[in-house]
C-alpha cells in the first residue's frame, strides 16, 4: 500500500516539483499518478531548470557513477541512494562494415543489448520506477509487458527486496519467460494480446493498490528513457546528433530520448541543433506509421500480427507524441515486414557482432530502407538504437541462421566440410552479385 509520507517535503532540495498534463497543463502532486482529471491527458513530470542550471555541470555528471545515476538530478527521484545494479553507460559502438555496407560516413550504434541487468533498454525505466516506488511507500510492484519489461521489472524487485506480480501475453518468447521466472516473481500469462494486458493491469492497479511501473508510476518510469539521449551527447563529446533512428512500440522512448536532448540544451550541457528523429516499426503491427504517413493527428488501434512482439502495441500511449516529433523534426516513420526484420537482425550480427532482437533488427531493416529512399544524409552523424538482446527471440531467427557442419574427429573429414562451406559461400556471392 501507499505511505502517507510528504512527499512534496521530501522533495524541497530536488528539481523536479510536479505532475503536469501534457495536454491542458494541469499540475498535480508527486504521487502516483498517470492521467490529468480534468482532460484525461498523460502525466508527465516537470522540472524546474533554473535550479539544474544551477547546480549540473558536464564536470559533476562525469564525477557521477559509471550508471544512469550520473544524470540522478535530471531523474523524479528524492534518494541519495538510488537502485543501482550497473544500468546504462552502455557502449555507444562507431560503426565500420554496416556504415560501409549501407554508405554512411559517420553512423554509431547506441547498444543496450548489452545493459544490465537484463540486457535490454527496460532496465533504465524499471531502475527508476522502482527507486520511486520505495519513495513512495509501495512494497508490491507490477507491470504489463512484451517480455522486456517483466524480465526487468522481476529482476530489479528481487535485488531491492520488493515483491513482484508480472503480466505478459500468454504467447510471449520462451526465452523471456524464462528471464523473468528466473527472479521467483508471480508470474501471470494472459490469454490476449499486449493491450488486453494491459486493460487487465490497470484494473488490478486500482483493485489491490500495487505500484505498476508503466501504469501508476509511469510518469517517473518513462522518464528513465532520457539517459538514452543524455549517453549519446555525452559520449558524443558533449555534442547532439544530427539524426537517430529508434523502434516505436508505445511512442514514449523515442519522445523521452527527445526531452532528453532539450534538456541538456536547456541547461547548457550542449549546443542546440535540429536533431532529426525517424522511427521504426513492424509491418504488422505500425499504428504510430500509419498516421505519420497519413497526415493524422490521432492514432487507430489495431491487432499486433509479427514476430517483432517487444513493440507489438496495437494502441500506442504515446504514438501521437512520436507523430509530431518526427514532423516537427523533419524525420520519418518507415515500417518494414517480418521478412525485411530477420534480415536486419542478420544484418547487424554479420556486420558488427551485435546480436539484437527483432525490435533492434525492425530498426536496422528501417534504417537501411531510409538509406535507400534517399532520406539519411551519408554526412550525417546517425545513431541507431537498439534496445535489446537477440538471445530472448532466437525463434525468430532460428530457421534462418544454417545449420552447423557435423564432422568426424579426422583431418580428411574436417578438410571436405571446409570445401563444402567454402563453395556454398562462393554460390551465395554469385546469388547476390546476380
Amino acid at each position: 500500500m501507499q505511505a502517507t509520507t510528504n512527499i512534496q517535503d521530501q522533495t524541497l532540495t530536488q528539481a523536479f516539483h510536479a505532475l503536469k498534463c501534457k495536454e491542458c497543463g494541469a499540475e498535480y502532486e508527486l504521487k502516483a499518478k498517470n492521467v490529468c482529471e480534468f482532460c484525461f491527458g498523460p502525466l508527465e513530470v516537470s522540472y524546474d531548470y533554473n535550479k539544474l542550471r544551477q547546480t549540473v555541470t558536464r564536470a559533476t555528471i562525469q564525477a557521477g557513477p559509471n550508471s544512469i545515476w550520473r544524470y540522478r538530478q535530471f531523474l523524479p527521484v528524492t534518494s541519495e541512494n538510488p537502485i543501482d545494479v550497473g544500468t546504462g553507460m552502455t557502449p555507444l559502438v562507431r560503426s565500420q562494415r554496416l556504415a560501409r555496407r549501407l554508405g554512411l560516413k559517420k553512423l554509431y550504434i547506441k547498444n543496450d543489448a548489452v545493459n544490465m541487468p537484463t540486457l535490454s533498454f527496460k532496465d533504465r525505466v524499471v531502475s527508476v520506477a522502482l527507486t520511486r516506488a520505495k519513495e513512495l511507500g509501495f512494497t508490491t510492484v507490477s507491470c504489463a509487458s512484451t517480455g522486456n519489461l517483466a524480465n526487468s521489472t522481476a529482476a530489479i524487485a528481487a535485488h531491492a527486496g520488493l515483491d513482484c506480480c508480472v503480466f505478459i501475453p500468454a504467447d510471449l518468447e520462451a526465452g523471456k519467460i524464462l528471464g523473468s521466472l528466473i527472479y521467483s516473481p508471480t508470474l501471470m500469462a494472459v490469454k490476449g494480446n499486449y493491450d488486453q494486458v494491459n486493460r487487465l493491469c490497470s484494473e488490478v492497479a486500482n483493485t489491490h493498490g500495487w505500484g505498476f511501473v508503466n501504469i501508476n508510476l509511469r510518469p517517473y518510469y518513462s522518464e528513465g528513457s532520457k539517459t538514452l539521449g543524455f549517453e549519446v551527447a555525452e559520449q558524443l563529446g558533449w555534442e547532439l546528433p544530427d539524426h537517430i533512428v529508434a523502434p516505436l512500440a508505445s511512442g514514449s522512448l523515442f519522445s523521452k530520448i527527445y526531452k532528453g536532448f532539450n534538456e541538456f540544451v536547456e541547461v547548457g550541457l550542449v549546443e542546440a541543433k535540429n536533431v532529426r528523429f525517424s522511427g521504426a516499426q513492424a509491418e504488422g503491427c505500425s499504428p504510430i506509421a500509419k498516421a505519420f504517413k497519413e497526415g493524422r493527428d490521432f492514432i487507430e488501434p489495431v491487432k499486433p500480427n509479427t514476430i517483432a512482439k517487444s513493440i507489438a502495441i496495437g494502441n500506442p500511449a504515446d504514438g501521437i507524441y512520436a507523430v509530431d516529433i518526427a514532423k516537427k523534426t523533419n524525420g520519418n516513420i518507415e515500417t518494414v515486414t517480418d521478412a525485411e526484420i530477420i534480415e536486419g537482425m542478420k544484418l547487424l550480427a554479420e556486420t558488427e557482432g551485435i546480436f539484437t532482437e527483432t525490435a533492434g533488427g525492425t530498426t536496422v531493416a528501417v534504417l537501411k530502407k531510409l538509406v535507400e529512399a534517399g532520406k539519411i544524409d551519408p554526412e550525417e552523424t546517425t545513431v541507431v538504437y537498439i534496445t535489446g538482446n537477440g538471445l530472448k527471440t532466437q525463434e525468430a531467427i532460428q530457421s534462418y541462421v544454417g545449420e552447423p557442419l557435423t564432422i568426424d574427429a579426422k583431418l580428411d573429414s574436417f578438410e571436405t566440410a571446409l570445401e563444402r562451406s567454402r563453395t556454398l559461400d562462393r554460390l551465395e556471392w554469385q546469388q547476390v552479385l546476380v
